[in-house]
């Protein structure tokens, strides 16, 4: 176990969601020790923060959000990567729109404004959940799967291997020992991914109105449209990415080698509730941690707006 950590002061990025397309403030605050990761809208009169939590994860496609008490924050696995990644364990995130600001689709943005705002030790450990029992979860027809394993090396590892039947995204595997350093040098820049088609698909239905080529990896008929890749296996690091940052709703740390095959959002949640499920032994231990969290939801808690 290590000692907890926040970041120093705070730290304000801007820009446009994904999805809904709005302008976004959104602020990281420091936070105590034991309350671990929440957001809260500052657009919704009334609005509580919410524990970043599983079990205030809700359904919905293409991205992973959560809600309580009728308030809903979208598309948080990047804000959630750059905090798991860099080992930011209590946090306060502050935006005034459904959604973070997308940046160009990587968590670099985030990453880039706690490294600028600091981070401080805190006196308090951090729990950590040490695989010791297989957990799996795996579609209907086997075709895609994430599985949590006993770590050889004692460390937490993400591995994805990536098949997107795709001629301009090959089949790649993607591994790494997840640590800030690691995260800073192979995790944080990895964009998110799309073929042309499916951003025809989400514009007609309403999504996605402002995004540009700039904002995420389009790949067309004669690969990535208006960009260009920063590694070979871009693809799969988003991948890694996007697990680092789902897995992060479990409210701490893992230990074990964590390996995913053509996985989603979906898949990711499912396979910390199977971790939650298979290791009752800490799930006491890491609901003592998160109480002080979910009391702060319970209750409203002075609200900074953000201009």
């Amino acid at each position: 176990m290590r000692q907890q950590r926040t970041i120093a002061r705070e730290a304000t990025v801007t820009g446009i969601g994904l999805f809904h397309g709005a302008e976004v403030t959104l602020r990281f605050l420091p936070a105590a020790e034991d309350h671990g990761i929440a957001f809260q809208r500052t657009d919704v009169a009334g609005g509580g923060v919410i524990p970043a939590l599983i079990d205030y994860a809700v359904k919905q496609p293409r991205r992973t959000a959560i809600a309580h008490q009728g308030v809903m924050v979208e598309t948080i696995e990047h804000v959630m990567a750059a905090l798991a990644g860099l080992q930011i364990d209590n946090c306060l995130v502050q935006l005034d729109a459904p959604e973070p600001p997308t940046g160009d689709g990587s968590a670099q943005l985030f990453a880039d404004a706690i490294m600028e705002a600091g981070i401080t030790e805190q006196t308090a450990l951090r729990p950590c959940l040490t695989v010791i029992n297989k957990a799996m979860v795996f579609s209907l027809d086997r075709s895609e799967d994430i599985q949590a394993v006993p770590s050889n090396s004692g460390q937490y590892t993400l591995t994805y291997d990536l098949d997107y039947g795709h001629p301009h995204i090959p089949s790649q595997t993607a591994t790494v020992d997840v640590t800030p350093q690691s995260f800073l040098d192979a995790i944080s820049f990895a964009r998110t991914f799309v073929l042309e088609e499916e951003v025809n698909a989400l514009q007609a239905q309403g999504f996605g109105l402002r995004m540009t080529a700039q904002n995420l990896l389009v790949f067309g008929p004669n690969g990535p449209v208006e960009n260009a890749m920063h590694t070979p296996d871009e693809c799969a690091r988003h991948k890694v990415l996007d697990c680092l940052g789902d897995l992060a709703l479990i409210g701490c740390d893992i230990r074990g080698d964590i390996h995913a095959r053509r996985s989603g959002h979906r898949h990711n949640r499912e396979l910390v509730r199977d971790l939650l499920l298979t290791h009752q032994h800490m799930r006491s231990v890491i609901q003592q941690h998160n109480r002080a969290l979910e009391m702060h939801a319970a209750h409203d808690v002075p609200r900074r707006m953000v201009s």
